[in-house]
């Protein structure tokens, strides 16, 4: 995207899906937690807006570095990724979901794959 390329319909397709559990499950335990859902939702519009003035900053300010500085911290990114779903949400799907936490896991990678392959 830095480059000036456009986003296409597969990445976009990807990361709602790896959001919808995400959001599913933080959503879950806050109401829960007696949180009402207009704080859920509040929360969540929040966070969107938030995280929309992060890109904006991110694509201005990495709109000027190298591919190697790019693909360190997309590296980093990922890795955060990782270490929050192992600490987080696979525990919490594994007593949910017991017998198929493993099963549905393997999907959503499996899942993600196929989506990488038909963006080219």
């Amino acid at each position: 995207m830095i480059g000036g390329a456009a986003v296409s319909w597969v990445a976009v397709i990807a990361i709602f899906l790896s959001n919808v559990p995400e959001g599913l499950s933080s959503a879950s335990g806050m109401k829960q937690a007696g949180r009402s859902a207009t704080y859920v939702f509040g929360l969540w519009c929040g966070i969107a807006a938030v995280s929309g003035v992060a890109s904006l900053i991110g694509y201005a300010v990495f709109s000027g570095f190298s591919p190697e500085v790019i693909a360190a911290t997309e590296a980093v990114a990922a890795g955060a990724i990782l270490a929050m779903i192992a600490d987080t949400m696979i525990p919490e799907a594994f007593e949910v979901a017991r017998d198929y936490a493993g099963l549905i896991t393997v999907a959503g990678f499996l899942s993600a794959f196929a989506l990488s392959k038909l963006g080219g």
